[in-house]
Parts: structure tokens; C-alpha cells; sequence
């Protein structure tokens, strides 16, 4: 048993045309964009890029922001992005014959994408933007200029104590947490994270009790970073961010104490990844080869892909994802390719055998020709029965022995694999040897290969303390028994 589950439980992401709509609305791109538009001729900027001090209040009125105190630095992270995206063009400073002085840009190549790309292309770039705003954000505080400005005035790097790949992985670790809260049953789902458990999380060590004033003050440390980063997330559209209050400071720079209760906790900082947030941070997963799963990836797979990757989703994903699959198929053509992926002794089978069966019934009556076809199937034979059986049939013909113990063997196999309910385990695993008189005799001898696996969980699930005995020392029998015949 034991089958390999994906990493990740299943994303369900919005269409790409609506992230798309939500890429072209979130702020920072948005004045991008019109910053781009802006652009031409008269457009002066720096050897990096960045342009001059004299253009930056004519950028910051463009974008209608004159009144704000900082709409200069809210104009200039606006005029990198669309840089960095490509949406702005800038003229190569070795074309000039002097670098020293201002150089020209204007409308880039990408600029075009914003009205005439597909929702695809709108979305490419803006995870290009995602990018730029990450490294933003792992970069380093410079706070006190005159201590770390050596006497040639270049940044000494290593009087910063920073490390850009450490800052990367936690923040990597951080958005990675996040995800998983917003996709697990049970987690945050579309509900916002109090910023103080986010840190806890990469922080607390998970066989802490109790955690030391050193951990505390890590925790409280690493709150103050990401309260930083999540300013700067949030005008992408990765997130949704409820700062940190500052009345909560004392002094500047001091570090707030930890929350006392669940109604002061909103005030340490609140986030949630928003849809865009949720494509953007599996992109970033995918590219780093995680396997992050999004419900409809399986649509256009074999049945064989769609059996083994639904294998460790929540019930609610996996029905919705082989409805999907099913849609536009063939049914009795879709019925006869599930069965034949259902087939297998390998350690996923039985799931895939369960996985098979429940989306049979999502197929409906046009099914019944290919489930008839498998009725003297060892494999399929018992599945076989049983759907028909659902289903009012009444000529379905009396299972062997062999079968209906086998048919168990596999049943339970498959609820072990699948991380049910274990209430609801127990009460299979009861009602089966209660019906069945002296199955533990019988079960030991089933040729399959999970039986001595089976019958071993059996002896530690059954609430019955002379029915538990039995199934372990059946279980020690199939083992004998599968050695010998190895051997």
C-alpha cells in the first residue's frame, strides 16, 4: 500500500481570463502601464534605468498622485516595474556617446500585451512583475547609509549581515506556508492568516513545547520582516494585508510583544493570498518542482493519470476533478479505459480500484455494458457487482468466495491508503468480519498483496479484543505464507 499522494492538496484557480482581469487591476501594474503610456521623446532617465529627479513630479501627477507626500517614490517603484516587465523600453546607455547623461525611453514591446495578448500573456507578465517585487522584497534594509558606504562609496554587502539566498528560501517558506493554509480542508481557506502564526511557522521548531524568550524574540524579529515585505507584496495583487498596528510600537523600532488573546491578535498583522496570489505562488512552486496540483489539470490525461493523481485529494476535489474529466467523453468508451487503468497488484491499485468505482457512478447508466464485460475479472469482478448492485440490477450474478474475500482485502487496502475517517474504518472492518463467519480463516489465504498488511491494520483497528487476536495472527499466517511461496 502506501501509494506515492501529491505533495500538495489540489488549487482550485479562477479561469485565466479573470486572473487576467485581476493582474491588469492590481495597483503597481496598473500605474505601470500608464507610466508606459507615458513614456516618449521627452523621457529622461539615469544610467540604471530610473528616471531623473526632474521627471519623477510630472510621473507622479500622471498617475495622480501629487498629493501624496510619497507619490515620487510610489512613481518611481511604479517606472522600475514596467521596466523590469518589459513594459517600458530603455535606450541602451553604451548607444549613447556619453553614459553620463540622461538617456531616453519608452513604450517597450510588451506594452502591446496589455490590450492585444491573451489572457495568457497578460498573466506572464505579471508574474514578471511577481519577480521584480519578490527580489524587492528579499532585499536588503538600508537604514544607516554611513555604516555600511565603504570609502570608495560601494555598499559593503558583507556589513549588512545579509545573505539574498537565505531572505529567498524564507520568504519562499513563508508564501509556501501560506499556500498550504489556503488550500488544506481544514486550513484558512479564503481566510485571512494572523501574521504572528506565519512566523511561528517557520520559526517554532515542531517539537516545541513551550517556546524559549529566544524563539519569541526570533518570532517577533521575523513578523517585523514580513510586515516590510507584505507592503510590498500587496500592490502586485499577491495579497491581501492588514498591517501591523503601529500604535502597538512603543518607540520606533521596537519590537511589538507577542498577542494576548484572539481579539488583540488582528492587530499583529493579518494576510491571505488572493486568487491572483494563489497562481502566482504555484507558478513559483512549479517552476522550483513541487508538485502542486490544480483541480483540471487531469482533463485532457488517460484514465490512468486521472486514477493515480487524484489519489491524495479530498473527496470534494477528486469528484469534482473526475466530473471534469468525464465531461465531453465518451461515457461507455470513458467506463472501459477507467476499468482497464483500474487493473493492477502494484501498491496505488486498490485506491485507484476505489477511485475507479466512485467515478463510475458519476458516469451513470451508460456505463452497465463495460462493468458487465469485467464480471469474471478477479480484479473487477467484486467492483463489478457492487455497482450493479447500487443500481437496482437485478440479475447480477453470486460472487465466488474467493472474490468477496478478495473484494474485502482490496476494500479495506484502499481506505488505509486513502487517510479516511477512522471511525469509519473501524465500522467497515467490524461490519465485514461480522457478517462474514470465521473470515480471519479465510482472509490469510487471499491472493493479494496487501492481505497480511491488511489483516496487520485489522489487528491493531478492531475494537474487539478476540477479533483484533485473530487478525494478527492471521496476518502472521499470510506473511508465512507469502515466504514460502517466495522462497
Amino acid at each position: 500500500m502506501s501509494a506515492e499522494h501529491p505533495t500538495l492538496p489540489p488549487v482550485r484557480l479562477r479561469a485565466d481570463a479573470e486572473l487576467a482581469r485581476d493582474a491588469l487591476a492590481a495597483p503597481l501594474l496598473a500605474q505601470a502601464v500608464r507610466l508606459a503610456r507615458w513614456a516618449g521623446p521627452e523621457t529622461r532617465v539615469d544610467a540604471g534605468g530610473e528616471l531623473v529627479d526632474e521627471q519623477l513630479p510630472e510621473a507622479a501627477e500622471v498617475l495622480g498622485l501629487t498629493d501624496d507626500e510619497d507619490g515620487e517614490t510610489w512613481a518611481g517603484d511604479a517606472w522600475r516595474l514596467a521596466v523590469d516587465t518589459g513594459l517600458v523600453a530603455v535606450e541602451d546607455g553604451e548607444e549613447r556617446e556619453d553614459a553620463d547623461l540622461p538617456g531616453r525611453a519608452g513604450p517597450g514591446e510588451n506594452l502591446a500585451l496589455v490590450t492585444g495578448g491573451s489572457p495568457q500573456d497578460v498573466l506572464g507578465l505579471w508574474l514578471d512583475g511577481f519577480d521584480a517585487v519578490f527580489a524587492d522584497a528579499v532585499a536588503p534594509v538600508l537604514d544607516d547609509l554611513d555604516a555600511i558606504v565603504g570609502e570608495d562609496g560601494e555598499i559593503d554587502f558583507e556589513a549588512l549581515d545579509w545573505d539574498p539566498e537565505v531572505e529567498a528560501d524564507f520568504l519562499e517558506g513563508v508564501l509556501g506556508n501560506l499556500y498550504l493554509l489556503t488550500v488544506s480542508e481544514g486550513g484558512a481557506g479564503e481566510g485571512p492568516v494572523p501574521l504572528p502564526a506565519l512566523a511561528a511557522s517557520m520559526v517554532v521548531p515542531d517539537d516545541m513545547g513551550e517556546p524559549t524568550d529566544d524563539v519569541l524574540e526570533q518570532v517577533s524579529d521575523a513578523m517585523m520582516r514580513l510586515d516590510e515585505q507584505f507592503r510590498l507584496l500587496e500592490p502586485i495583487g499577491l495579497v491581501d494585508y492588514q498591517p501591523v498596528d503601529e500604535a502597538l510600537m512603543a518607540e520606533e523600532g521596537e519590537e511589538p510583544a507577542p498577542p494576548v488573546d484572539d481579539e488583540d491578535v488582528t492587530r499583529y498583522g493579518m494576510v491571505r493570498l488572493t486568487p491572483l496570489g494563489l497562481y502566482g505562488v504555484r507558478a513559483r512552486m512549479l517552476e522550483a518542482g513541487v508538485d502542486a496540483p490544480a483541480v483540471g489539470d487531469l482533463t485532457d490525461k488517460g484514465a490512468d493519470a486521472l486514477l493515480d493523481g487524484i489519489a491524495g485529494y479530498p473527496e470534494a476535489a477528486a469528484r469534482e476533478e473526475t466530473a471534469a474529466w468525464l465531461a465531453g467523453r465518451d461515457a461507455l468508451d470513458a467506463a472501459r479505459e477507467l476499468l482497464h487503468a483500474a487493473r493492477g497488484a502494484d501498491a496505488g491499485s486498490p485506491l485507484r480500484r476505489l477511485h475507479c468505482q466512485q467515478t463510475l457512478s458519476l458516469v451513470g447508466a451508460e456505463a452497465e455494458p463495460a462493468v458487465r464485460e469485467v464480471l469474471d475479472d478477479a480484479e473487477l469482478g467484486g467492483l463489478a457487482r457492487v455497482w450493479l448492485a447500487e443500481r437496482g440490477a437485478s440479475d447480477v450474478p453470486a460472487p465466488p468466495e474467493a472474490m468477496i474475500f478478495w473484494l474485502a482485502i482490496d476494500t479495506i487496502a484502499a481506505q488505509l491508503d486513502s487517510d479516511g475517517d477512522l471511525e469509519e474504518l473501524q465500522e467497515l472492518i467490524e461490519g465485514l468480519t461480522g457478517r462474514h463467519g470465521g473470515f480471519f480463516e479465510a482472509a490469510w489465504r487471499v491472493e493479494h498483496p496487501a492481505t497480511a498488511e491488511v489483516l496487520e491494520a485489522m489487528g491493531r483497528l478492531h475494537r474487539d479484543k478476540t477479533a483484533a487476536k485473530e487478525a494478527r495472527k492471521a496476518a502472521f499466517k499470510a506473511r508465512s505464507r507469502a515466504g514460502a511461496s517466495g522462497s
